[in-house]
């Protein structure tokens, strides 16, 4: 019998607030990583794309992750901790001064975005990590941001590496590669769903959990869509994905994190619905249509 992975169920990504001007909001950062472990969530992600971390300052990005951290110890949750680059000694000092500050279960890297190393490159650059970073590391297959994808062979081969946990599996896809993975996965290494409006089949395929950016709202269902194809509660679980799965498409209708921060803005949960350049403030409509499946009615956002 496999051992389980030391992460599964439901990952938060958070959003990062910030205030009408565009200054983080800590106060309404810590509400959102209590309300999301409240409401069922195994674990947090600070520092994920969601959070827009490529517009974050190094002391912003320090301030997100100890108020993350904080509210994980509350409540007795791992935080996993987004390190993105494509410079691999790079990837390793972040990494260990993530490592040295403490408090944090493991990172979630990227393949090297931009650069598209190749396979044999990208292994390479993940073995360097794993073998100096002294962090543990769960590996983020998203091959439409990095240009980079993994095969089922190249991902067997990074789960044997000491000190891989697990992976992100955000291909967009449902392909012959996910079968594979999904059909007979490493022991012990988590295999965590990444695409939002899939979640439900891939859990019902066989993936541990998932690191879902859709969560940040109606948190307790995604958490229960995940316990109940877990516990084997198919009809229920398939009822639940289809309505969840319509939230994550209307959450997904501009650029991430875009309609979430509108809709948790409309909910009265975070100050604004403010996003940093380059993104842009989702539209009134867009963010009308998704605060209803949602289960509120959207205010404030900007113009269509």
């Amino acid at each position: 019998m496999h051992p389980d992975p030391i992460f599964n169920g439901l990952y938060v990504p958070l959003v990062t607030p910030y205030t009408t001007d565009l200054r983080l909001a800590p106060d309404a950062l810590a509400r959102l990583a209590d309300e999301a472990l409240s409401g069922g969530a195994s674990g947090l992600v600070a520092l994920g794309t969601t959070a827009e971390s490529a517009t974050l300052t190094a002391e912003e990005k320090q301030t997100v992750v100890r108020i993350c951290s904080a509210a994980c110890r509350a409540h007795g949750a791992p935080l996993i901790v987004g390190v993105g680059t494509n410079d691999t000694a790079t990837a390793i000092t972040s990494l260990r001064e993530l490592a040295a500050a403490g408090d944090v279960a493991a990172a979630l890297v990227p393949a090297p975005p931009y650069i598209r190393p190749g396979e044999a490159g990208t292994l390479a650059h993940f073995t360097a990590l794993a073998e100096h970073s002294g962090m543990p590391l769960i590996v983020y297959d998203i091959p439409y941001r990095t240009g980079q994808a993994l095969s089922a062979g190249t991902i067997a081969a990074l789960s044997r590496l000491p000190g891989i946990v697990g992976i992100k599996h955000a291909t967009g896809v449902i392909d012959a590669t996910t079968v594979e993975l999904l059909g007979c996965p490493p022991p012990g290494f988590a295999v965590l769903g990444g695409d939002d409006v899939v979640i439900s089949p891939l859990v019902a395929a066989g993936a541990h959990g998932g690191i879902i950016a859709s969560a940040n709202v109606r948190t307790s269902d995604y958490a229960e869509l995940i316990s109940l194809w877990r516990r084997g509660s198919a009809a229920t679980a398939r009822r639940l994905g289809a309505e969840l799965a319509r939230l994550s498409a209307a959450l997904f209708a501009e650029p991430n994190p875009t309609v979430i921060k509108g809709v948790l803005h409309a909910q009265e949960r975070n100050p604004s619905p403010a996003v940093r350049l380059p993104l842009l403030t989702a539209s009134t409509s867009t963010v009308r249509r998704a605060a209803l499946l949602a289960g509120s009615p959207a205010r404030h956002a900007s113009p269509a």
